[in-house]
């Protein structure tokens, strides 16, 4: 009897989302994404949107302008992620959210307690 065996790759969260950081002028982290935002990725943004110690607080951008989509778990994350922030007196910012991104954020009203930019540069001149 021949078998045969059918391997279904089913993509790790990093094979799905990469992220990028760096410090800007004036000591704000940018993080830029690239993926989709769900279940499985969101605790791979979740680390990287950590306050990190340090003398200053926490000024964070995230860069969404490569998140073609994002479910209910990139509401948490934001939402909690802002808390942490604001808590260690610093703040949250959104930059350049792809069009359904920014819906979603609308639809909920995150829109209206985060930051939201058109782009990083306004982001980070706000």
């Amino acid at each position: 009897m021949n078998e045969t065996v059918t391997t279904i790759h089913k993509p790790s969260p990093q094979d799905r989302l990469s992220i990028e950081h760096h410090t800007h002028d004036g000591g704000i982290r940018v993080v830029k994404v690239k993926g989709e935002l769900d279940a499985d990725t969101c605790p791979l943004l979740e680390a990287a949107l950590r306050p990190e110690d340090g003398p200053q607080p926490p000024h964070v951008v995230v860069d969404l302008s490569g998140v073609p989509f994002m479910d209910s778990s990139g509401i948490t994350l934001f939402t909690v992620a802002y808390r942490t922030l604001t808590n260690a007196g610093g703040w949250l910012r959104i930059a350049a959210p792809t069009t359904p991104v920014h819906r979603v954020l609308n639809i909920v009203g995150l829109d209206t307690v985060i930051d939201c930019h058109p782009t990083l540069d306004d982001a980070l001149t706000a």
